[in-house]
């Protein structure tokens, strides 16, 4: 997608009080029209619980209030059938974003299933009303992300580096019996998300596309459960030709993820063990939830943001820097590197546990990779694994680089690589806690490496 208007954009937001302030990628727009269509389709309640009102006025009072200096618009679910619905729901969210500079954005919705007028209303979004992505339902009638007819609407979005919103909607078919027992927002929206993007990776959907950047909403859903076991049954699957080759690494690079609703650091650190921090956005859902709740939700991530030593780093990061790059604002990709006052010297102690089952596979191939890191890696100072005495399942590696160009290099080598890709399923929990040197200079002169004659 072209970074429509990003200079001036930028510009404006250095020059108001609101430079340092939140983005929220996670809000919705419910418009009167909107409602009026679903009424007259008797949708209205296809969702399981009644639509929030919306006004952009309390929509502002609430992000002075509370901080945020920009949100992103999408439109609520359900899906309305009629194109020209969409249309005014988007050119809505546009006139939002033009009367109020620099507070919003927003993600144009699609007239899907037809997968042809979805095409031309994204054209027209993209380039006639300056739509910063697109917001896809995770179904629409029965139309799951994934399916083989949307392959030509995301080759489209391919050619324009689309950002896309990703949001559930009610399932379909759908037992209503069983909805009526647990709310639809209370689980099924979980499980639809997860469906959704995992269908999309079956398929290998985000690979093919991989200029397509997808915000996956509310905490990931249940993706950091379903995809260690997805890749441990692929082989499987694969041998009785039910799915074929899985791109996994290239699928889930280009996920992004909204904590929007249940966050907390336990969340996080889940969320960590398939993802990285820069893919991690702040999303509050709003009108959804009341706006003191939504204020007192972000009071509290920004203290644990701030209070745990290993996602302190990533703080503005999560908050906004992660979200104002995807999104164009800004040309400068986020680091965890510019939160440390010592940059030069990463040191770090990863904290791991890994299924007993995967115990001693996982141990060879750690082995292989410190092996391989400190002898071809002149910049990667240490990397010693310890396993606890009391507990064989608990692993610990110390971790020195040099530096975080010497990280990001070590991120990028194929030993790392396989480790990752291959070891991803086999560990429960995974912790990265960054450790700040007592005497950095004595701790440069420990660790100075010598070429040996």
């Amino acid at each position: 997608m072209k970074r429509h208007g990003a200079t001036l954009i930028a510009m404006l937001l250095a020059t108001t009080s609101f430079a340092q302030g939140v983005t929220d990628v996670h809000s919705h727009i419910i418009t009167s029209d909107f409602v009026s269509a679903l009424k007259k389709e008797g949708k209205l309640a296809d969702e399981g619980f009644p639509l929030p009102r919306y006004d952009v006025e309390s929509h502002l009072k609430w992000m002075d209030e509370a901080g945020v200096a920009t949100s992103v618009l999408t439109l609520a679910a359900p899906q309305p059938a009629s194109a020209d619905v969409v249309r005014e729901a988007n050119e809505a969210a546009a006139r939002i974003k033009k009367e109020h500079p620099g507070r919003f954005l927003f993600c144009a919705a699609l007239p899907l299933p037809d997968v042809d007028a979805a095409i031309r209303e994204a054209k027209y979004a993209l380039d006639t009303l300056k739509a910063d992505g697109i917001k896809l339902a995770s179904n629409v009638q029965g139309q799951y992300l994934g399916a083989p007819e949307l392959d030509t609407l995301f080759a489209f979005l391919n050619e324009r580096k689309a950002v896309v919103i990703l949001h559930p909607h009610r399932p379909e078919p759908v037992n209503r019996e069983v909805m009526t027992q647990t709310p639809l927002a209370m689980q099924e929206y979980l499980s639809e998300t997860t469906r959704a993007v995992t269908n999309m990776i079956s398929r290998n959907v985000l690979a093919r596309y991989s200029e397509v950047k997808v915000v996956v909403p509310h905490c990931g859903a249940y993706l950091p459960l379903a995809m260690p076991r997805m890749r441990s049954l692929a082989p499987v699957m694969q041998a009785n030709k039910l799915v074929g080759d899985i791109d996994w690494e290239t699928n889930l690079r280009t996920l992004y993820y909204d904590l929007a609703g249940a966050h907390s650091p336990e969340t996080i650190r889940q969320m960590l063990t398939i993802t990285t921090p820069d893919h991690l956005l702040y999303g509050s859902d709003f009108p959804y939830a009341a706006p003191h709740v939504l204020t007192q939700s972000l009071a509290r991530m920004k203290q644990y943001l701030a209070a745990e030593p290993d996602l302190a780093p990533f703080r503005e990061m999560i908050l906004w820097k992660n979200a104002q790059w995807l999104f164009g604002l800004t040309d400068e990709k986020p680091s965890a590197a510019t939160h440390r006052s010592d940059s030069a010297m990463i040191v770090r102690i990863a904290e791991i546990e890994v299924y007993p089952q995967y115990l001693e596979e996982y141990l060879a191939i750690a082995r292989e990779v410190d092996r391989l890191s400190i002898e071809r890696e002149p910049g990667v100072v240490c990397l010693y694994p310890m396993q606890s005495s009391e507990d064989p399942c608990q692993i610990r590696i110390l971790e020195i680089y040099a530096s975080e160009e010497v990280y990001q290099q070590h991120l990028q080598t194929e030993h790392f690589q396989k480790y990752k890709t291959g070891t991803l399923h086999m560990v429960k929990s995974l912790k990265l806690p960054l450790m700040k040197p007592l005497d950095s200079e004595t701790m440069k002169q420990i660790f100075i490496k010598q070429n040996m004659p």
